[in-house]
């Protein structure tokens, strides 16, 4: 993660908005007392003087969305390979994306503006033929008139409105949906089939992705390396056992293990290919349900015709970021608590199918009065925004229109 307050992007911003440039400030932050065990380690500064404070962290599946929705703050990932990844340890390089954290969804959208550019030395980030498609296919004339002469058509994925999901999160969900419509724009259910295998395939493939990008942790060519002789004193020990073994958190060792068995011999092709195909199923049922086509996918297949010409072909989805409100740290450090890793990992039922298709998603907060949760914070809950690749700014545009709304 890293917190950007520098002179370079605090001016930019200011240029962008036709101000004049001042210089940067520190800030006096707080740090969130709610939790989220995603897939990297994020404290989300809920507290500052300035809207200009953002903070840019890497996004696996959902790890700027999550905190945004338990702190009250707007998250929001851009497409895949948009921004650069330059410099980024990786985590799962398919999945992995830098993602913005701000006061407000036109603070994500300014720096959003001076981060999306080509870097030549990021393989993964897209190149400038590729952009030149993406804003051609944008000037549509159909496309084009969203939001200004014609009012948007919003899907709401019926697979999201699971049992679990908290009565607090759902009403926030179903008001939000009403403000959408009271503004003029239609809603339409749509239907995500493959998202019910959508996490499922996530932590498949994203601990095999890691497991690979963390055996470079060995002590001798790469990391650090742990005091004292690393083999134990046993002549066939590994010669990196002791640092591996001492460097790794539970949770890295965790995830290590699942990547290094999903992908070994016995076991890749009923667990990663299957999770490769579940993928491509992913992008398949969103691109079904996305009125503008994917400007870089291939051809659309016969088959995928026939799905789009089933669905309503709506403009952006709305659901919810978390199925339900952030837990409390004291919850969390009980041995007896109802929180678990396999509940912490649950909490991305709603973040990861964008991030598996590789898709724009933003969430915003809003509040709902919701004082029978017994909880002060049981009224705050995050709503995603999702869009179809490369349409990042229509994203924005509706996280500005929803952001902050009481209810």
């Amino acid at each position: 993660m890293c917190l950007r307050d520098s002179s370079q992007i605090h001016q930019s911003i200011q240029r962008d908005r036709g101000g004049t440039a001042v210089g940067s400030r520190r800030y006096n932050s707080c740090v969130s007392t709610r939790k989220d065990d995603s897939s990297q380690l994020v404290e989300v500064l809920v507290e500052a003087p300035s809207p200009l404070l953002q903070i840019n962290a890497m996004h696996t599946g959902g790890s700027v969305r999550l905190p945004a929705a338990y702190t009250g703050t707007v998250g929001f990932k851009p497409s895949y390979g948009l921004v650069s990844r330059w410099g980024v340890v990786a985590y799962a390089n398919s999945l992995d994306t830098v993602g913005i954290l701000a006061k407000n969804a036109s603070t994500a959208r300014d720096v959003f503006r001076i981060v999306n550019r080509h870097d030549p030395r990021d393989p993964t980030n897209l190149s400038p033929r590729s952009r030149s498609r993406i804003a051609s296919h944008l000037q549509q004339p159909a496309l084009l008139s969203r939001m200004t002469s014609s009012p948007l058509r919003i899907g709401v994925p019926i697979e999201y409105n699971i049992s679990e999901l908290s009565p607090s999160v759902r009403r926030a969900w179903a008001l939000s949906i009403a403000f959408l419509r009271e503004q003029g724009h239609t809603i339409h259910p749509v239907s995500l089939p493959t998202t019910k295998l959508a996490l499922s395939a996530y932590y498949v493939l994203a601990p095999a992705e890691a497991s690979s990008n963390l055996a470079k942790y060995d002590g001798i060519r790469y990391g650090s390396r742990c005091d004292g002789p690393d083999s134990g004193g046993q002549p066939d020990s590994y010669l990196y056992a002791k640092t591996r073994g001492d460097g790794f958190g539970p949770e890295v060792k965790r995830r290590i293990l699942l990547g290094a068995f999903s992908l070994s011999a016995d076991a890749i092709n009923n667990y990663f290919i299957q999770a490769q195909r579940v993928r491509r199923l992913v992008q398949r049922d969103f691109n079904a349900v996305f009125r503008a086509d994917q400007p870089v996918a291939p051809s659309r297949q016969k088959g995928d015709a026939e799905l789009k010409s089933r669905q309503a072909e709506v403009d952006v989805l709305i659901c919810p970021t978390a199925p339900s409100c952030p837990p409390q740290l004291a919850d969390l450090v009980e041995t007896d608590s109802i929180f678990s890793s396999l509940n912490a990992y649950t909490n991305d039922v709603f973040t990861v199918p964008a991030s598996l298709a590789g898709l724009p998603a933003a969430s915003v907060p809003v509040s709902v009065d919701c004082r029978d949760e017994g909880s002060i914070d049981a009224d705050l809950a995050g709503i995603q925004i999702i869009g179809q690749y490369g349409d990042d700014e229509l994203v924005l545009k509706v996280s500005e229109i929803l952001e902050g709304k009481s209810f």
